[in-house]
């Protein structure tokens, strides 16, 4: 098995509610991997032969409404896709929206092919992963053996060549993988210094579908505008040295474009809003 240091970011679809009144519901990061079913340990053993032919198809992520992302990534998504945050407790992350109801991306087309300007790490980096050992000093990469393009075919690029060693390919990924657990680290110390400054607030948006049916998105948070202007020069100070107030700008940008996502799905959205009364963090 190929152990490096690394880490695996989970994350559960934002909940969405239809009807005439939808009420309000929670989400919550679930141990699970969303686009991946059958993540197994690379070995040269089991995977010796075996080839991954990637390419533009994006049908594997066809039932995610929303993947987490790095804050790497916030310069590139918060001009044409929504980040929020998602999750709870100390598990909660930025995630992009990518749409409107649940099981659906409004990101991919029928044929696979990606519609925005950019896409998330979190799928670029499909089919594979790093899984981690309990106590977290163990971190394994492991593939999606259910992908369509792992095969035994030579189609695409080997793991590992005739002598049963680390193809280039492969060295690429496990370097793609690293670079991807060093933003995750430093997304988890945005996300904790917002909580520490209680600078999230529960948020919920609210779409009229076409036919005059109800749709509520909720189960995610934004940083709150009235909080931000009320940190200390101090913390603002803290705020600016660790570039996380650039990042809560893009954030706070990037809810201007919750409408066009929506209107990808043809719904005419309403202001998102935020509920009456804020849960304390």
């Amino acid at each position: 098995m190929l152990n490096v240091s690394s880490h695996v970011a989970r994350h559960a679809p934002l909940t969405a509610t239809g009807g005439v009144n939808p009420e309000p519901r929670g989400t919550r990061l679930a141990k699970q991997l969303l686009i991946y079913e059958n993540a197994t340990p690379v070995n040269r053993s089991r995977h010796g032969n075996l080839s991954v032919k990637t390419g533009g198809d994006y049908s594997f992520s066809v039932e995610v409404n929303s993947v987490p992302l790095m804050v790497a990534e916030f310069a590139q998504v918060a001009n044409d896709m929504t980040i929020v945050f998602a999750g709870q407790g100390d598990e909660i992350i930025p995630a992009v929206l990518l749409g409107v109801r649940e099981n659906e991306n409004l990101f991919v087309d029928a044929d696979g092919k990606w519609l925005g300007k950019y896409v998330p790490a979190f799928l670029r980096r499909y089919p594979f992963v790093f899984s981690s050992s309990d106590d977290g000093e163990t971190f394994t990469l492991c593939i999606d053996e259910s992908f369509e393009g792992a095969n035994s075919d030579g189609r695409g690029e080997r793991l590992f060549d005739a002598e049963g060693e680390q193809t280039q390919y492969l060295r690429g990924v496990l370097g793609f993988l690293q670079a991807y657990q060093v933003q995750f680290q430093r997304t988890k110390e945005l996300t904790r210094r917002l909580r520490q400054l209680n600078l999230l607030e529960p948020m919920q948006a609210q779409f009229t579908l076409r036919g005059g049916r109800n749709l509520m998105l909720s189960g995610f948070e934004v940083v709150s505008r009235d909080r931000l202007k009320g940190v200390t020069s101090d913390q603002l100070a803290t705020l600016f040295a660790s570039e996380d107030l650039e990042l809560i700008y893009l954030h706070l940008q990037s809810l201007r474009n919750l409408q066009a996502t929506a209107e990808r799905l043809g719904i005419a959205s309403e202001t998102p809003t935020a509920p009456e009364q804020e849960t304390a963090a």
